[in-house]
């Protein structure tokens, strides 16, 4: 008698398989980021009994541990606790902005956008546009968060393909990404900031470009997409195919994608329209050198300018009256209740997203409070000064100690307030430019992102999984997310290499003139 084999797995399906059932045993998220603040209260209580040389580079003083569970800070914790949740930002920014996307999702509006879409996009191109995308989302702050990753899988499904494919891609564009864009954004002049101020530190004449590092982030776009692609469609995607897709009744009736009628069709010109003056008109109010939506110094890509400020609000508008729009015209919407219904069928879906922000914020609130994080950061610099390796490995230490570390801050800025003053010095030794160390440290920002349940974002991407596949965990995404990760972090940290080697500019000139030392000097 014959017997059927089952086909040999290879090891990184075995790790992965391992990852999701094992990660997916692990309590709630919510309950997961409860515990873990409790985690964090013990051991800032363990370690405020011991004395560190490490300083602080901020203020230049040594690192203290504050304890957590003496009494002050447990009656600081309990009145702040209503603040502590409102103030998280990530929470505003989603309900604001899904107030506005709501109502165009509700009315049909991006039902029909998308199939318009596809009618003229190859669907062999589909994952890569997702993907250039997610990229060009960054320029908007968190915009992507909120808007591209959950319209990937809507794309995806609507072909055929499984949803969360959809969103792992997108996913990996926004934040895996992160530093892989070719439209200057706010990012860019903030850690400039950072790396002038720690170059200064050995040459007070130092000024940098806040485009210092464009040229490396913009070819990273063609890098980030080919490899997403080739990922998502080879290991991703065909993973999933043993995971079945539950969709409920409320999203199937959003996800009708027959071919639209003529009456659809017309709405969503008129409504496109719409969206359309909206933007040209923000144009022309941004534009002049003395427009109020520009910084002091009369930038729009500074995170002082509210330009920027406003993103959120202007993703509110720019999606809410089209959808309004189209809502009457295609005959949807009857009476403004139905609008309102649109923004109150959008905040039923995050009720269970609004209780992982709770947990969320008070957990990340009692990380940064222990000053744990700062102490973490500050030890692995020190380690890699102390290791005095070649200008090479010294690079890949600071890409993969800013990937750890990341793990457990997610803030590009606070991370590289941190670190700049550290390992900018340490290199400008080696003769190596400060540009080319941020250039470093973005990479290891990026790449661990999405495989960090501690990204604040993160809970609110296993919310739009659960959409299609309501068994979603953590130990799901982040075995989805994985395969990126590794991949980005290797392959990017050999491109940027090479890239050094070769002598390619980084970004726009600075003072400090790029250097790159001979192999083997």
């Amino acid at each position: 008698m014959e017997t059927t084999q089952k086909p040999k797995r290879s090891i990184l399906t075995r790790i992965l398989d391992f990852i999701e059932k094992n990660g997916n045993k692990l309590p709630d998220p919510a309950v997961l980021f409860f515990g873990l603040m409790v985690i964090i209260w013990v051991l800032s209580a363990i370690f405020a009994n011991f004395s560190f040389a490490e300083l602080d580079p901020r203020s230049n003083e040594a690192i203290e541990i504050n304890n957590l569970l003496s009494a002050t800070a447990l009656a600081n914790f309990l009145s702040n606790m209503v603040t502590t949740f409102t103030s998280f930002v990530p929470l505003g920014i989603v309900l604001v902005a899904m107030l506005g996307v709501g109502v165009a999702e509700y009315s049909g509006y991006i039902n029909t956008g998308i199939k318009t879409m596809l009618s003229f996009t190859p669907k062999a191109l589909l994952t890569p546009m997702l993907i250039l995308v997610a990229i060009v989302s960054h320029t908007a702050t968190d915009a992507g968060y909120v808007l591209v990753i959950p319209i990937g899988g809507i794309i995806f499904h609507s072909v055929g393909r499984h949803p969360l494919a959809g969103i792992a891609a997108a996913f990996a564009g926004v934040s895996g990404g992160f530093s892989a864009n070719f439209i200057p954004s706010g990012i860019d002049p903030m850690l400039q900031g950072f790396t002038q101020s720690a170059a200064q530190i050995i040459d007070p004449t130092v000024v940098l470009n806040p485009l210092n590092n464009i040229f490396f982030t913009g070819i990273s776009s063609i890098l980030i997409v080919l490899l997403g692609w080739y990922i998502t469609d080879k290991i991703v995607e065909p993973r999933l195919r043993k995971t079945n897709v539950e969709l409920d009744a409320e999203n199937v009736e959003n996800t009708n994608f027959e071919e639209s009628t003529p009456k659809e069709k017309r709405a969503f010109w008129l409504a496109t329209a719409g969206m359309i003056v909206m933007l040209i008109g923000l144009f022309l109010w941004a534009y002049p050198a003395q427009s109020a939506l520009r910084s002091p110094e009369g930038r729009l890509d500074d995170f002082q300018a509210p330009l920027m400020r406003s993103i959120v609000p202007i993703i509110f508008i720019v999606f809410l009256i089209p959808g309004v729009i189209y809502g009457y015209v295609s005959g949807v919407f009857k009476t403004t209740k139905d609008v309102v219904a649109g923004m109150t069928k959008a905040m039923n879906g995050m009720a269970y997203y609004i209780v992982l922000a709770f947990f969320c914020a008070l957990f990340i609130d009692a990380f940064a409070k222990s000053n744990l994080g700062t102490l973490l950061a500050v030890k692995g610099a020190n380690f890699l000064k102390e290791m005095n390796m070649p200008a090479e490995l010294t690079i890949v230490g600071i890409i993969g100690l800013t990937a750890f570390v990341n793990l457990f801050i997610g803030s590009a800025g606070a991370k590289w307030g941190l670190l700049s003053p550290i390992f900018v010095p340490i290199l400008m030794g080696l003769g190596i430019s400060p540009d080319l160390t941020q250039a470093g440290y973005r990479v290891g920002d990026s790449v661990s992102n999405i495989i960090t349940p501690l990204m604040p974002y993160f809970p609110l991407v296993v919310v739009y999984c659960q959409r299609y596949v309501k068994t979603t965990g953590i130990g799901t995404l982040v075995s989805m997310m994985l395969p990126y990760s590794i991949v980005f972090g290797i392959a990017w940290t050999i491109f940027l290499i090479l890239y050094w080697k070769i002598g390619i500019p980084l970004g726009l000139q600075s003072t400090y003139e790029y250097v790159a030392p001979l192999i083997g000097q």
